[in-house]
């Protein structure tokens, strides 16, 4: 038994002391210790690397207390192991020197067997969980298909995605044959996660809010609920999509355990949107970390008392920032453990 269970009872809905937290991307740029390790080894050799990806990812547990681990990885290792090349290029950010932009492109990707093309994550989650020990619950991810779509197509990072939008709109037929390549890859990935050992997973969709709620629909959403409707029943799925506080409806009626909620959605408007039905994670801005302490730990109260202690998570409203002073980031995480309820 997990003896911080604190994260899972919240994703089940029951009343608790305070609500668990944790920090999306809290496994690295901030902390010292990683830093040390990102000077050694470039990116994808600390993905693929078991011992490495463990080191990192209980690098917060232990430094600033989270009341649950990620596994430190990336979204882009899926296509990756789909044959579609993925560097990481030093101020630049992902970078695919063959992006996807024919139809024969997306023939060429391929559906892979994840345990072959992606068994270094498997590692890294068993050692993980040895690790750990049972402290707290580890929690696997992986990108939603619309947003590593946007990378396929983009071959790199964007203000607008115009080119993988482009391509949705300009070759519908093959856009989906890709974005269904993606899920499959995905729900494969994410159910070998499970067997493995995590206690529950995130679907990030940072890129979501790029669409119209119509296109959002039609090029997101369907794909998402293909993943919950695989993974629900063996495991506590949270669906996180950045600047999509317009679905949150349909989102807490898809079978997820909790929802993601950004800086831009206020806690009164993402209950209300939900019909405070589900537990919601989230929302303080990544960028108030910059606070004095003070202000932040007055803010992340505020925040729980306007979210409420039960049904929810504390989390960030997207991934920590590279420049947060640690003592930051452990002010933001102790004032959610010494939180009282009024």
């Amino acid at each position: 038994m997990i003896k911080n269970d604190l994260f899972l009872r919240a994703l089940k809905g029951e009343t608790v002391e305070r609500p668990p937290v944790w920090m999306m991307r809290q496994a690295g740029r901030y902390l010292p210790d990683f830093m040390k390790i990102k000077e050694k080894y470039d990116f994808f050799t600390r993905c693929r690397t078991p011992e490495l990806a463990t080191e990192i990812t209980v690098m917060p547990i232990r430094q600033v207390g989270t009341d649950a681990a990620i596994l430190f990885s990336d979204i882009l290792v899926v296509p990756q192991a789909m044959n579609i090349e993925v560097e990481m290029k030093p101020g630049v950010g992902p970078w695919l020197p063959n992006p996807i932009r024919s139809a024969q492109d997306v023939k060429d990707a391929v559906v892979p067997n994840v345990y072959e093309e992606l068994g270094y994550v498997y590692n890294a989650i068993k050692m993980t969980k040895k690790e750990l020990d049972n402290e707290v619950p580890l929690i696997g991810f992986a990108g939603s298909p619309w947003t590593i779509f946007c990378y396929c197509v983009q071959g790199q990072g964007s203000k607008n995605f115009d080119k993988a939008k482009q391509f949705c709109f300009s070759n519908p037929v093959a856009a989906h044959e890709l974005l269904q390549k993606i899920t499959d890859t995905t729900i494969a990935y994410l159910k070998g996660k499970v067997e493995v050992g995590v206690d529950a997973v995130q679907v990030f969709d940072s890129w979501g809010g790029m669409l119209s709620p119509e296109d959002y629909q039609h090029f997101s959403w369907k794909y998402i609920q293909q993943i919950i409707d695989a993974l629900k029943d063996d495991i506590p799925v949270i669906a996180f999509g950045k600047g999509c506080w317009f679905a949150l409806e349909q989102m807490s009626q898809s079978g997820v355990s909790a929802l993601g909620v950004d800086w831009t959605c206020s806690p009164e408007n993402a209950r209300k949107f939900t019909n405070n039905s589900i537990t919601l994670q989230g929302n303080f801005d990544p960028s108030r970390l910059l606070s004095p302490i003070p202000e932040i730990e007055r803010m992340t109260i505020e925040m729980i008392d306007r979210f409420g202690k039960d049904k929810y998570i504390a989390n960030l409203g997207h991934g920590i920032l590279p420049n947060i002073p640690v003592d930051h980031a452990k002010a933001f995480v102790n004032a959610v453990k010494n939180y009282k309820a009024k």
